[in-house]
């Protein structure tokens, strides 16, 4: 009895309509070219092309709105009219202000003593004070008004702070006053000691 032959690719007996062949993606569609088996009929790769008009869709009508929305209320501000109509109303930065920096410094100088206190805005709580009135430097310094009584009163404060965990502060100087002198003294002091300024 003869052995059957071994059936090859090209021995097959029937004509099919749908031969199968292995091909190998190209490059551009994968990066790694591994075979896959493809029919000859289906559709063979084929490049996308994606019109420029087609990626940029328009916006949806609630994404319009929503911009429209943020633009003008970016543009809102009180006009003059209102602002004769409402003098007393105060502005947004007036508001938030005492939330966003709520440590204060105030500083009074008199032709006797120097005064320096750190208070907390929103609460009119007084973190520290230190004056050269005060009985502990008032017996132990030469002059409260000079520069040297300056440097200690900055020094006070810083420390006083620091105390109370408070290493932020703000001074707004008043009308017409210039940091100079005296005042620029107590203020590099207290910077100086480790205290921000903000």
């Amino acid at each position: 009895m003869a052995l059957p032959s071994l059936i090859t690719p090209t021995s097959i007996p029937f004509s099919s309509p749908i031969s199968c062949s292995y091909k190998t993606i190209p490059k551009p569609y994968l990066n790694h070219p591994s075979p896959f088996l493809s029919c000859a009929r289906s559709l063979s790769p084929q490049p996308i092309s994606i019109a420029a008009h087609q990626l940029v869709s328009s916006p949806s009508p609630l994404l319009r709105n929503r911009q429209a929305f943020v633009v003008h209320a970016a543009w809102t501000r009180r006009s003059k009219g209102d602002q004769t109509k409402k003098p007393n109303r105060k502005s947004w930065k007036q508001r938030t202000d005492m939330y966003m920096r709520p440590f204060m410094l105030n500083v009074f100088f008199s032709k006797r003593f120097i005064h320096a206190k750190v208070v907390h805005r929103s609460t009119s709580k007084v973190i520290s004070v230190a004056s050269t009135n005060a009985k502990d430097l008032r017996n132990t310094l030469p002059s409260l008004t000079d520069d040297d009584a300056c440097r200690t009163v900055g020094q006070l404060i810083a420390e006083r702070s620091k105390d109370a965990d408070v290493f932020a502060i703000t001074f707004e100087p008043k009308k017409n006053e210039r940091i100079e002198g005296r005042l620029f003294l107590l203020l590099n002091t207290i910077k100086q000691n480790g205290i921000i300024f903000v």
